[in-house]
């Protein structure tokens, strides 16, 4: 049973695997701006102003950063929908960007699988395609009864953004196939043909650890066997995921933020690892980003800096994340400067 093996193999990386990190925040990032649900206008849709833009994939291309925010516009029923922005990345690194900003809804709910919401995308850009990983929040149909479950979701747009395919992971091996629960918060490392690299975590049995895998892109397929958690939950927090898309910095090493849930006060705060092509934990960080002042923390799920881009520029580092579930925010270090913080683990489980 697939769900069986994955949770023996949990339980063993979350003796083996406790104790790399530390309880500690050096938030070392300059706040460059935040941009609220004022500050854009949606064409294309009745409602031109939402009630929530946050939690942005990002993208670079060329001088301009191309964000996939995820937007509200039902205050009760909090169904997401991604849209698509466009912005000079110069505009935003010497605070000349002028508002509002016209946006427009990319991807809505369309499928049982995320009637419920799309949510959190991260972009990947793969010779001429655009490929997004979000969270479908959304119900199965057994026997004429509906049941909650969140799945991987993938879609893929040609260069014109013209929608080419869209649906969600299920993890196989042998014949047996498993749909987890919950699974998000994932990034793709590499694709190679058919064969993707990915950084995720599925729920198994109540608990959330970060995993790689390998994936078939053609029919949306994890390879149950090559699941392996390779980042876990401290003893003081809740559970860990991953937060941002992944940023190449070597022929085999990537940068991918990540976030951990505080047990004393249900915070989100984020950090980094280093993975190799294959998803091996090279490195990590302690907390390098952490919500403060009342733009961040106060907000509709308080106490929440939330990816879900990285962008690297020239010598800078640039989190695009989530505010409190309402925001915008941009978020700029060095990128030396957060290299100087990861403590390298290789070799770390005997």
């Amino acid at each position: 049973m697939i769900e069986e093996k994955l949770y023996r193999k949990q339980e063993n990386m979350l003796r083996k695997l406790r104790g790399v990190r530390k309880p500690l925040v050096e938030d070392i990032f300059k706040r460059v701006a935040y941009l609220g649900p004022e500050d854009f206008k949606v064409a294309g849709y009745k409602r031109t102003k939402p009630v929530a833009v946050f939690n942005p994939g990002a993208l670079l291309h060329n001088d301009r950063l191309l964000l996939f925010p995820r937007m509200i516009f039902d205050y009760y029923k909090y169904v997401s929908s991604i849209g698509f922005v466009e912005i000079k990345i110069d505009d935003l690194l010497d605070n000349s960007l002028e508002t509002p900003i016209e946006a427009r809804i990319l991807m809505w709910p369309r499928r049982l699988w995320e009637f419920l919401g799309s949510e959190d995308p991260r972009a990947f850009y793969n010779k001429g395609s655009y490929y997004l990983l979000y969270t479908g929040k959304g119900f199965y149909l057994d026997d004429r009864n509906y049941y909650r479950r969140d799945v991987l979701a993938f879609v893929e747009y040609d260069s014109s953004w013209k929608l080419l395919r869209k649906g969600y992971f299920t993890i196989s091996e042998g014949n047996e196939t498993f749909i987890p629960q919950s699974n998000k918060d994932s990034a793709f490392i590499k694709i190679e043909g058919d064969k993707a690299v990915l950084l995720t975590r599925p729920e198994i049995r109540g608990k959330h650890v970060c995993w790689r895998c390998v994936a078939r892109l053609s029919d949306l397929t994890i390879d149950g066997e090559t699941l392996e958690p390779i980042l876990v939950y401290e003893e003081w927090e809740l559970k860990v995921g991953w937060s941002t898309n992944t940023v190449k910095l070597s022929s085999n090493e990537y940068l991918v933020g990540w976030h951990g849930v505080i047990l004393t006060d249900y915070a989100y705060r984020d950090g980094f690892a280093i993975v190799s092509e294959e998803g091996e934990l090279l490195a990590v960080s302690n907390y390098l980003l952490s919500p403060q002042g009342l733009t961040e923390e106060y907000g509709d799920r308080s106490l929440v800096i939330f990816g879900d881009g990285l962008v690297k520029y020239k010598e800078l580092l640039i989190w695009v994340g989530g505010v409190s579930d309402y925001a915008i925010g941009f978020f700029v270090a060095e990128l030396d400067k957060v290299l100087e913080k990861m403590r390298w683990v290789k070799g770390h489980v005997t």
